[in-house]
């Protein structure tokens, strides 16, 4: 069996009533199903994320980030779950995207979108853009819902999931070549971007 590949799921949202919970526990399920993966559920609902910027993080703003820092570090990968906010996503994300830099380097991420008929796509096509600049593979398939509210029972569950594990099982398969390809690189020699 070849070693683990570690995930970090995170859900961006922060927001009173959201749905993300909802989505990434679906998606962790379907994840869960392959032995190779280990997966960390990064919920920024739990992190107090530091609001300004400065020209290097105090020892305060570090203690703020420890909680998550080492995570984002430990991950080989990431599956982000967006909503989509006035046809981008969340300002929470952004806050983590901008206080990590080497944290992101040389790593897949993979995205799972939501929200109204787009389907939360607006959200990700703003994040590729983002993350290619923090030296990162945007892995192409993506898994998107409109309208998700009518999509999950009561417990959570997906109505039909049949469309919807297909297009998960196609981003684990991207997000799995990708992070064993490029672990494989990163342990011959440190990425250098």
């Amino acid at each position: 069996m070849s070693e683990q590949l570690r995930v970090a799921v995170i859900i961006a949202s922060v927001r009173e009533g959201r749905f993300g919970p909802i989505i990434a526990n679906w998606f962790t399920g379907v994840a869960g199903q392959r032995e190779n993966l280990t997966i960390d559920v990064i919920d920024l609902i739990e992190h107090d994320l530091p609001n300004q910027l400065s020209q290097a993080p105090s020892d305060e703003v570090k203690a703020i980030l420890a909680g998550v820092s080492p995570r984002l570090a430990a991950a080989d990968a990431f599956v982000v779950v967006t909503p989509e906010y006035n046809h981008s996503f969340p300002a929470s994300l952004k806050t983590l995207i901008d206080w990590h830099t080497t944290e992101w380097q040389a790593k897949p991420v993979g995205f799972v979108g939501y929200g109204g008929l787009a389907g939360g796509m607006r959200a990700v096509e703003q994040l590729r853009q983002i993350f290619a600049e923090c030296h990162m593979v945007t892995v192409r398939d993506t898994v998107g819902f409109h309208g998700p509210w009518g999509q999950f029972d009561e417990q959570g569950n997906l109505i039909d999931p049949t469309q919807a594990d297909a297009a998960a099982k196609t981003l684990l398969d991207s997000i799995e070549w990708w992070g064993t390809a490029l672990k494989a690189k990163k342990a011959v020699g440190p990425y250098g971007g």
